[in-house]
C-alpha cells in the first residue's frame, strides 16, 4: 500500500500530478516536470525526510511526506500529503496515512507528527481527523503555496 518514492517513479509520478492539477490547486503544488521532481526526490534523505508513495495495483494513487523530523527532546515530524486524481474519496489515503504514521512511530520512534492544513482544504482536514488528528491551533500566513503566504490550521497526533 505505501512504499518509498524512487526515480524509477519519476513518469508514473509526473504523469499523475499533471493529471491532478484541478484537483490539487490552490492546496499544493506536486512536481509536475522531471527538473521538480528530481529536487523533490533530492530532499528525501532517509533521516530528516521521508517520501512516500501511495499505490493500488501499481497505481499511484497518492503522495505522503514526513519531513523536517527533529529528534532529541522534540521527536517530531511533519506531514504532507495528496492524492491523485481519480483515487480520490476511495479511503486509500486514510490507509496510507495511518500506514506511514505507524511507521513514524514505532520504526522511526517519533513522539509526535504534525499536519499544516489551509482552512478551506475540507477533504484534508476530514483525512486527518479520520486519522486521529487533533486541532491545536491556527497559524496566519504560515506556508508559501503558489506564491501567496497561505493560513493554515495546526493538527497534530501524538503517539500513544
Amino acid at each position: 500500500m505505501i512504499r518509498t518514492v524512487a526515480a524509477a517513479d519519476e513518469a508514473a509520478f509526473i504523469a499523475a500530478a499533471q493529471a491532478s492539477r484541478k484537483l490539487h490547486r490552490p492546496w499544493v503544488q506536486p512536481p509536475c516536470d522531471a527538473k521538480a521532481f528530481a529536487r523533490h526526490l533530492a530532499r528525501f534523505d532517509g533521516a530528516a525526510h521521508h517520501g512516500f508513495l501511495v499505490e493500488l495495483d501499481g497505481d499511484l494513487a497518492g503522495a505522503i511526506n514526513l519531513t523536517n523530523i527533529v529528534m532529541g527532546a522534540f521527536c517530531s515530524g511533519y506531514l504532507g500529503y495528496y492524492a491523485f486524481a481519480g483515487f480520490e474519496g476511495r479511503g486509500l489515503m486514510t490507509q496510507g496515512l495511518n500506514a506511514v504514521v505507524r511507521h513514524a512511530f514505532k520504526e522511526l520512534g517519533l513522539h509526535r507528527v504534525e499536519a499544516n492544513i489551509q482552512p478551506g482544504n475540507l477533504a484534508s482536514i476530514a483525512l486527518a481527523r479520520r486519522c486521529g488528528f487533533a486541532l491545536e491551533g491556527y497559524s496566519p500566513r504560515y506556508l508559501k503555496i503558489a506564491g501567496r503566504w497561505r493560513d493554515h490550521e495546526r493538527w497534530a497526533r501524538v503517539r500513544p
